[in-house]
């Protein structure tokens, strides 16, 4: 039986693989494969300057996710491309967001990471535009039911999925950050306000603070937590990127959440990063008061649902703290008057 907290250690600190006999390479790699950080894992050992410790049939493994990365980081590259393509028809800006923009940043998180889709946003006036573009130039809806379709376009902060035939990368247009009918609502104007170019590209990125902050929220408003150790260590690696060339970061990082309102999981984001990872945090940030009971029970719940799922140790606690996730993040997105019928629609929805 392997302890999901190995994968953490190993990030918290890199040097015990020095330490390490063969099974706790091979616990390792399991980890690191169902947590979809393989490569990942191998460029934080390799940045510590600990390739040496690793024997060569293991760095083999590790070779072989940074090729499937780069895989996957192309992919989304060449969308990136051909939706450059498109946007010379229309007056519009658009900005990356999530794995796009790490990949336009050359974030040192983009090496080894494995992104899903394309995600970006643009003014909610230019939705219409951009999705109809979209679909003469060859992209289709991913099948949805009427009622779903209404789920995307009345209740939520992006249009259904996007998909092309030939490339399969699903592309996500998001209007916001956050689903319209949620409890929290990002400033949309003070995003865009604030969004930088990038150099040879159509694409904007938003601001440091602001792509923190919605990877904070992605993570703490989200209802699936397999997999989302990846997650965390996204907030770690840029927290820790750009504190060493912002200046004053910290101090705009907390006014920026102030100012979205997003103080409450952005605090969730920090105490996690920090006891999870060793994100250094300074330990006088101003945050805004939240209670300390709050505080302690989301590090129980995300403590335990965000490590990498052993079927051997998987038990009945396990299920139900993914379970109380998976109802607050509706909650959280949802009004009751909403949300009871939605999870009754879920409940009994043919598969």
């Amino acid at each position: 039986m392997s302890d999901p907290r190995l994968l953490t250690k190993v990030w918290r600190e890199p040097a015990i693989v020095r330490e390490f006999d063969n099974p706790d390479w091979e616990a390792l790699l399991v980890l690191a494969g169902r947590a979809r950080l393989i490569a990942t894992i191998s460029y934080r050992i390799e940045r510590c300057g600990l390739r040496e410790a690793v024997p060569d049939k293991v760095w083999n493994h590790f070779q072989a996710g940074r090729v499937f990365a780069d895989f996957r980081n192309r992919r989304i590259r060449w969308e990136m491309n051909r939706l450059q393509r498109v946007l010379r028809q229309v007056d519009c800006e658009v900005i990356a967001l999530k794995g796009g923009a790490y990949l336009l940043l050359d974030l040192p998180l983009a090496k080894g990471r494995l992104p899903a889709d394309l995600d970006v946003l643009v003014r909610r006036e230019h939705l219409s535009i951009l999705e109809d573009l979209l679909l003469n130039e060859g992209w289709q809806d991913v099948k949805l039911n009427d009622y779903d379709q209404r789920y995307y376009r009345e209740w939520m902060h992006e249009i259904p999925p996007l998909r092309h035939p030939q490339r399969g990368v699903e592309v996500d247009v998001h209007h916001a950050l956050l689903p319209l009918t949620a409890r929290l609502h990002a400033d949309n104007e003070l995003l865009w306000a604030s969004a930088r170019n990038v150099e040879a590209s159509r694409f904007k990125v938003l601001a440091p603070e602001d792509m923190i902050l919605h990877a904070v929220v992605h993570l703490f408003y989200d209802s699936d937590f397999d997999n989302r150790l990846r997650d965390l260590i996204d907030i770690d690696e840029m927290l820790r990127f750009f504190s060493a060339r912002e200046g004053n970061f910290w101090e705009s990082l907390i006014r920026r959440a102030e100012v979205h309102g997003l103080e409450k999981p952005l605090t969730y984001a920090l105490h996690n990063a920090s006891r999870i990872l060793g994100t250094p945090v300074p330990s006088n940030l101003s945050l805004q008061a939240v209670k300390p009971w709050s505080v302690q029970g989301m590090g129980f719940l995300v403590g335990r649902a965000l490590l990498p799922e052993d079927p051997e140790s998987f038990n009945g606690i396990d299920a139900m703290v993914r379970w109380l996730l998976y109802v607050r993040s509706h909650y959280l997105r949802m009004p009751l008057r909403l949300l009871l019928p939605h999870l009754l629609y879920k409940a009994v929805k043919p598969s």
